[in-house]
């Protein structure tokens, strides 16, 4: 702990960089590709596949790893039977079981 100054103090003493501090100029590049993350691609993908949108479903396909997908599309599900559940006042296992035509428990 008593080391612990001193290092700050050198580590603020060091020299910056040119320029540090400053504003970038604008780049003059093409525009970088947005990223999408794990929740958008979920979202996109699932309502996609409402709509029976087989493009849109491909495209919401790339934008993370097939692992983070389906990760998305779970964490999706979950909250949409949570939600249902909540509204019509029954269990979320009531709900997932009616949502895949299935018979009550």
């Amino acid at each position: 702990m008593s080391g612990m100054p001193a290092r700050l103090r050198k580590f603020f003493s060091r020299p910056r960089p040119s320029g540090a501090g400053e504003q970038a100029p604008p780049a003059r590049e093409r525009p970088r590709k947005r990223t999408h993350n794990l929740f958008e691609a979920a979202a996109a993908y699932v309502s996609a596949c409402a709509e029976d949108d087989q493009d849109a479903i491909d495209e919401a396909a790339t934008w993370v790893s097939p692992e983070a997908l389906s990760f998305g599309v779970n964490e999706l599900a979950c909250r949409a039977v949570i939600a249902l559940a909540r509204e019509r006042d029954v269990s979320p296992s009531t709900v997932a079981r009616t949502l895949l035509g299935l018979p009550a428990a």
